[in-house]
């Protein structure tokens, strides 16, 4: 008798072990992955607020119309001579292969170019591929990309190996194009990193927001710079 009640205690001591035990849906549930720590952050006036999701200069928030974070996707981003991916824990990995390498948003954005006139890269610089480029390039339903259309930003070029930056292009104020971007439906971007091959980047958020002005960016317009020729884009 004992021999057959010894089995029952236990398998019952079992029973009341596993009771104590929370049912896997009453369990807490595991925290997702923190946002990735950047050490070398340059100092500048617009800046990302992680918790608020968006940026903002001089803690107000700037509204976007279009905003990619890149989480767990390339979100239509596709890289001419290079390769892209989701980086971890979020971000676009970016691997610049070839010369003079294009990064291309997807096409049909139908952003009001007199509304969104402000683009803000946020990038951290891993590895440089010779000389650093930073064009922005764009196209509409009246023209495609061209050198006659482009900008370079009024804050956070050139960034050194290891440091994060936001880039800030105002298109208000291109370096060439005038007027066209604010008086256009902008139908896609191209932002080119390195004039070279071999530099690799996360881009960690890319934004088209209101322009609070050049005296609340801290910034003054770039001069037009009408002396240089025409760029015939890539296809």
């Amino acid at each position: 008798m004992k021999a057959i009640l010894i089995p029952i205690l236990s398998a019952a001591a079992l029973i009341l072990a596993a009771c104590d035990e929370p049912a896997p849906w009453a369990r807490p549930a595991k925290a997702p992955p923190g946002p990735q720590t950047l050490a070398n952050i340059r100092a500048q006036k617009v800046v990302w607020n992680e918790a608020a999701g968006g940026f903002e200069v001089g803690g107000k928030p700037l509204k976007a119309g279009r905003l990619w974070t890149f989480d767990g996707s390339t979100e239509g981003f596709v890289l001419a001579g290079g390769s892209v991916l989701p980086a971890s824990p979020v971000g676009l990995s970016v691997r610049n292969v070839d010369f003079d390498p294009i990064l291309r948003s997807p096409k049909g954005l139908e952003l009001d170019g007199s509304r969104y006139s402000l683009v803000l890269v946020r990038l951290t610089r891993h590895r440089p591929g010779a000389a650093w480029d930073g064009t922005i390039f764009y196209s509409t339903a009246d023209h495609a990309e061209s050198g006659d259309f482009r900008s370079k930003p009024v804050e956070g070029a050139a960034p050194a190996v290891g440091e994060t930056v936001v880039l800030v292009y105002d298109m208000a104020h291109p370096k060439k194009g005038g007027e066209d971007w604010t008086v256009s439906l902008i139908d896609s971007l191209r932002i080119d990193t390195d004039d070279q091959a071999g530099g690799t980047f996360t881009i960690h958020q890319i934004a088209v927001t209101e322009n609070p002005g050049t005296e609340a960016l801290g910034v003054a317009p770039p001069p037009a710079d009408e002396a240089k020729t025409a760029e015939t884009p890539k296809t």
